[in-house]
């Protein structure tokens, strides 16, 4: 096989780490296969204290990557595919979703027990409008502090006492190997819902072009798409779509594919925390995702959902 793959992917470890995942598993399905990783700083590496909600989102993580896909600078882009706005530039395609990671958040204290362990009042660090309204409901009492930078940084400012606790992915923290912590508590994904696509990859590339001018290639990226998880996200990015949210809206998303049966759980609050609302919906089969999350969305926007985001 004479073309090489290039794998592009912002440069920060977690996002190194999961193009590495990516390139070692087309390596297996294709053993002679030539692929490197081409990093690639983004406008939301630049910025390392301003809101997200403030300044463009988290598009701002995947400008630049679909920007050298045009280029033809790299053949696939590898995201987080909570970063992706819900409803894709249509020059671009998502090829294939593997396996989700753990989808849930953790809270990672500086002494063991939990929320419990933590006094009221207590500093608990994040920049997450969705996880500062979560933990706001269960802890009210508590002091919500803004927190960003990698998960390192992120986690060496609790080391060193900037913050009590504070919330993170599990699946950055598992695919990183920081999930080994004595003082870390796995989040109940039906509780505290996480964000549309959270433990998810999504592998772009070109809407019209065959990656590395390669079938072979294109046919080992679509042999990475896990069916479940594409369900999952299909219903969770759909949700989204149809309220009109972006991936900084407070609001926490997830289906659950499972037994045959599709789930979508709804968690959306109002920027100030004044109002919330919640909705479930299900289906039987997994073939028509898209459309469990435009019947959930409208009933969230019979609630007032459009109105909230728009407000936000």
């Amino acid at each position: 096989m004479s073309n090489v793959l290039r794998i592009g992917a912002r440069p920060s470890a977690l996002a190194l780490a999961q193009a590495a995942i990516i390139k070692q598993a087309l390596g297996r399905l294709l053993p002679d296969l030539a692929a490197a990783i081409v990093p690639i700083r983004t406008s939301g590496d630049r910025l390392t204290t301003a809101s997200l909600a403030q300044v463009g989102g988290k598009g701002l993580f995947i400008r630049e990557l679909e920007e050298a896909l045009s280029a033809k600078r790299i053949d696939l882009a590898v995201h987080s595919m909570k970063d992706l706005p819900a409803i894709l530039d249509p020059q671009y395609r998502i090829a294939a979703v593997p396996a989700r990671e753990n989808p849930c958040d953790a809270l990672i204290t500086r002494s063991d027990g939990g929320w419990e362990a933590l006094k009221r009042g207590a500093r608990l660090g994040t920049s997450s409008a969705r996880r500062r309204l979560e933990t706001l409901r269960l802890r009210p009492d508590l002091q919500i502090l803004p927190l960003r930078g990698n998960v390192d940084t992120r986690l060496a400012r609790l080391a060193a006492g900037d913050f009590d606790a504070i919330v993170l992915a599990m699946a950055g923290l598992r695919r990183l190997g920081r999930d080994g912590g004595a003082y870390l508590t796995e989040l109940d994904q039906e509780v505290f819902i996480p964000a549309a696509g959270q433990g998810a990859l999504a592998l772009e590339v070109l809407a019209d072009q065959t990656p590395a001018e390669s079938v072979e290639i294109e046919q080992a990226i679509g042999r990475l798409n896990d069916p479940l998880t594409e369900a999952e996200v299909t219903a969770e990015r759909s949700l989204l779509a149809t309220i009109g949210a972006s991936c900084v809206s407070p609001i926490g998303v997830k289906g659950a594919a499972s037994g045959g049966r599709l789930t979508l759980r709804a968690l959306l609050f109002s920027l100030d925390g004044s109002r919330s609302i919640a909705e479930t919906a299900a289906q039987h089969g997994f073939a028509n995702a898209a459309a469990l999350g435009v019947a959930l969305g409208k009933r969230m926007i019979e609630r007032g959902a459009a109105e909230m985001i728009a407000d936000g």
